[in-house]
């Protein structure tokens, strides 16, 4: 899901929808104990928890439940049957999707994954299918493009990898032990993003240029989210204008 593919703003705004739902919730504090658990309980020095952190502040999550979580984590208990599993297959019109898990019933967990794609015609693939589509990186974006000369020279300063500006919005890229330190810096100059997360981010998009296609590849992803043992869902897909527009009606 690139910053700047015509699937991110679906995306986002699907996340604020399950937010709302509580569904986030959930999954960011099961991302936050695991990480508090398997590495530093001081984000500082845990890029992985840094940035399961951001996610739970950019859904609004109070510091109380957050801090709440690390401990959960760094005290030991929590998730010590979970396995985390990531699954990757195509959707209709060779769309890449990796779908990342944490569970404690394999077998149940890979019927259900399975399941989804295959209702809507897609294929569940083999390990490594589809994962070298896909790099983790941080992306930190504001939609206001005046902000880039600014956002451009503190971001770099703070060891950021590169700047996009599509005329509507920017992004800025980070490797993933940086991101803590790009966004600190930015925030500090009062440059304050519109969303920030640790994501994977596709090498090539998928076009989806027919409205009965995209919807099969929504209806997936959505089923998949829905999950209980779900946590992330990445995907290449690219939307034309024309079904973008189709989908937000």
């Amino acid at each position: 899901m690139a910053g700047h593919s015509k699937w991110s703003n679906i995306k986002h705004r699907k996340a604020r929808q399950d937010a709302v739902r509580g569904k986030v919730f959930t999954r960011v504090i099961r991302e936050i104990v695991s990480a508090a658990k398997q590495g530093d309980p001081d984000p500082d020095k845990n890029p992985r928890l840094r940035a399961a952190i951001e996610k739970g502040l950019s859904v609004n999550m109070t510091k109380d439940t957050i801090n709440r979580a690390v401990e959960r984590g760094a005290g030991g208990g929590d998730n010590d049957n979970m396995d985390e599993i990531s699954y990757e297959g195509y959707g209709v019109g060779g769309v890449a999707v990796l779908v990342e898990t944490m569970t404690d019933n394999v077998n149940r967990t890979v019927s259900e994954v399975r399941h989804a794609f295959t209702k809507y015609d897609g294929n569940l693939g083999t390990s490594g299918s589809v994962a070298y589509l896909f790099n983790k990186r941080g992306e930190i974006s504001f939609n206001d493009v005046s902000l880039e000369e600014d956002v451009m020279l503190t971001a770099l300063d703070a060891g950021a990898v590169d700047i996009e500006n599509d005329g509507d919005s920017l992004l800025v890229i980070t490797e993933v032990d940086t991101f803590g330190q790009v966004k600190d810096a930015l925030n500090a100059a009062g440059l304050i993003s519109d969303n920030a997360e640790v994501t994977m981010s596709p090498s090539t998009n998928a076009e989806i240029d027919n409205l009965d296609d995209a919807e099969k590849v929504m209806k997936m992803i959505d089923m998949l989210e829905d999950l209980d043992d779900v946590q992330e869902v990445y995907t290449n897909v690219s939307f034309t204008d024309e079904v973008m527009a189709q989908l937000e009606e």
